[in-house]
């Protein structure tokens, strides 16, 4: 399964959907990951190892935490290799003054959006999918 390289096709068949609960970013020492939490991303930095992770598992086990935000699930396969499908949708979200982080799986891309902002941008992904289907 190498996923969808062109972006025509990434754009016109794109959906979205919100997962639940609200996430936030967090950043700790290699060593002191708790075991027993379940992040959704980690990633490992010469900084320390950032996860992200549900805000509510965050404050149960005391850890100080960043940026609240949504998470969007992009319902296309697109190809590690695909060019310009996630600066496209950051671009389109940008010029609406919304930053995203955006994490790309395997199988799909994830978009971390400002908590507050999930409307809009479920409402401007709509719109790219809308005007790439009319070209």
């Amino acid at each position: 399964m190498s996923g969808e390289l062109s972006l025509s096709k990434l754009l016109q068949t794109l959906t979205a959907e919100l997962v639940e609960g609200i996430f936030v970013f967090i950043t700790i020492a290699d060593n002191a990951v708790p075991a027993n939490l379940a992040p959704r991303m980690m990633f490992r930095e010469a900084e320390g190892t950032t996860l992200i992770l549900l805000k509510s598992e965050a404050e149960a086990h005391g850890l100080a935490y960043e940026f609240p935000c949504r998470m969007i699930t992009l319902n296309v396969h697109s190809s590690l290799e695909a060019v310009g499908f996630i600066a496209h949708i950051a671009t389109q979200l940008a010029q609406q003054g919304m930053g995203v982080n955006p994490v790309s799986g395997f199988f799909h891309d994830h978009l971390f959006i400002p908590e507050g902002r999930e409307a809009d941008a479920l409402r401007i992904l709509d719109d790219i999918a809308h005007r790439a289907q009319e070209v």
